[in-house]
């Protein structure tokens, strides 16, 4: 197992029961591909680095997760349909010894 950071990144017009809806989703879809949440930031409503789709700022949630690393690629297919994400990006964390 080992362990990876989910960042999302929402649109920033999100109705606050959407956006929960679209966070609870997530979650399944971690859970069916048996993932391990350990952690879930919520960072809310930041200004992007750059624009994206004329949007300047997103809703941001970061979920700490363990999983196979056969599941992140499963994960990632699924993430990419999605259409009130503007982007995700999944890391995987070294472990320091």
């Amino acid at each position: 197992m080992n362990s990876y950071e989910l960042t999302v990144v929402f649109k920033p017009n999100l109705e606050e029961e959407v956006l929960k809806t679209e966070q609870d989703q997530i979650m399944e879809l971690l859970n069916r591909f048996e993932a391990t949440i350990e952690k879930v930031d919520d960072w809310g409503r930041r200004k992007l680095a750059y624009e994206i789709e004329k949007i300047n700022e997103g809703i941001y949630r970061f979920i700490t997760f363990t999983a196979n690393a056969t599941v992140v690629a499963e994960i990632e297919n699924r993430m990419r349909i999605r259409e009130n994400l503007l982007r995700y990006l999944i890391i995987k964390n070294e472990v320091q010894k």
